[in-house]
């Protein structure tokens, strides 16, 4: 048997009356029938690896005149030619 941590969940007042009663049909407890649920919610759906979708732009790189962190620089480029 693993170890087990006490910890506070807020559910809703009707959330918890409705668990309250499946548990007492079931013939159960509460912190069962809250780990069987969340046992079932996490094998229903597995975690999908979060993949970044490509959103580059056409360019030509960095600019002449442009170092890396001289964000002064890259500021003023961007407002350039617009009232910046």
């Amino acid at each position: 048997m693993g170890t087990h941590m006490k910890t506070t969940v807020e559910i809703s007042d009707a959330l918890l009356t409705a668990a309250k009663a499946e548990a007492r049909r079931r013939g159960t407890t509460l912190r069962t029938l809250f780990e069987e649920g969340l046992r079932s919610v996490l094998e229903a759906d597995p975690p999908r690896d979060f993949v970044l979708r490509d959103r580059g732009v056409d360019g030509q790189g960095v600019q002449e005149g442009v170092v890396e962190g001289d964000w002064d620089r890259i500021a003023a480029m961007i407002y350039e030619g617009h009232g910046g």
